[in-house]
């Protein structure tokens, strides 16, 4: 037992989510190898820099998934219930979101994510510029169980997950969250998903890697997170950004990787690196369509309606809960 912790605990009143991410960071730096999880690149910092990588030229997820919900938003709206609440499962900036509240007549919003100011932020711009829509925002792990607002017990529900964070999910646990999201929105839900498509490697490499470092510094906020909430005493500079493709997998990995050999502490607690060794931080698996739609029927959804842009780039999928 190292002495420091219980000093360092009392030190540091966590609130549950915070604990959370002390636990995780703990038991990740812990494993051979080291690993971290994507969900905890999203505080206020990590989320500002997410929407800057959204702009990126080499970026084509956003503006592409964008470009088939403008040129699909009267299909969407055929498919989905008037007075639906709109479940955004991980919501973050709010353009995508804001194609579907104008074309669609949902009665009530209710973003979920991890990082509570960055949402209310959000929140607050959607009731000014929506100011006939109830907007619940909900404070939560999307990944694990949480319960809507008694406010919409009673609407049909409509889940939406846009950006492909679903590759972010190893299969497994890709279904996993798509058996925990079709328990919380109910009977008769529809889901409305983005996902990424397998594509030219070399496109996908200068999609992760850019010229500009956005990703690279995103990244690596993971580590002055850890310093800023955990007290750890990593040095950033000691550590780069790696990002590559695995052909075998069907995915980006992300990594960053120790410059040299060193010691870091958190919470008490001392984990060394070699020069050269990595931190795991993301996947991020490609699909085709045919295999989306086959991981999707086994997780008790059907598929009803996939739309494309015409390079193929990128995939929007309805869904449908399979009662």
């Amino acid at each position: 037992m190292n002495v420091y912790a219980p000093a360092l605990a009392k030190a540091h009143p966590f609130e549950e989510q915070t604990s959370a991410f002390a636990s995780d960071v703990l038991n990740g730096l812990s494993k051979h190898p080291k690993q971290l999880a994507p969900k905890y690149f999203y505080d206020a910092a990590g989320s500002e820099l997410f929407e800057q990588i959204t702009l990126l030229p080499e970026y084509y997820p956003t503006r592409t998934e964008l470009g088939i919900l403008r040129d699909h938003g009267a299909d969407i709206s055929a498919i989905v219930p008037k007075g639906s609440a709109l479940v955004e499962f991980g919501a973050g900036a709010t353009t995508k979101v804001r194609l579907l509240l104008e074309t669609c007549a949902f009665g009530a919003y209710v973003p979920v994510d991890i990082s509570g100011d960055f949402l209310k932020a959000q929140a607050d711009a959607l009731r000014k510029d929506f100011p006939g829509l109830a907007v619940y925002p909900v404070n939560a792990d999307f990944t694990a169980a949480f319960t809507l607002p008694d406010a919409v017990a009673a609407m049909p529900k409509v889940g939406f997950f846009p950006g492909s964070t679903l590759g972010n999910f190893e299969p497994h646990e890709a279904c996993a969250f798509l058996r925990s999201a079709r328990e919380i929105l109910g009977r008769n839900a529809r889901m409305i998903i983005g996902v990424d498509l397998e594509k030219n490697e070399r496109v996908l490499y200068e999609a992760y890697n850019d010229k500009a470092g956005v990703t690279a510094r995103f990244n690596l906020n993971l580590l002055h997170r850890i310093n800023r909430e955990l007290g750890g005493n990593f040095d950033v500079s000691a550590f780069t950004h790696r990002a590559i493709y695995n052909r075998d997998r069907h995915r980006i990995e992300m990594y960053l990787i120790s410059r040299k050999a060193q010691t870091v502490r958190v919470l008490g607690r001392t984990f060394s690196f070699r020069a050269g060794e990595s931190i795991h931080t993301e996947n991020s698996y490609k699909y085709s369509p045919e295999r989306f739609a086959g991981l999707a029927r086994g997780s008790g959804w059907i598929p009803s309606h996939c739309w494309s842009d015409a390079a193929g780039m990128f995939s929007v999928h309805a869904l449908v809960a399979s009662d």
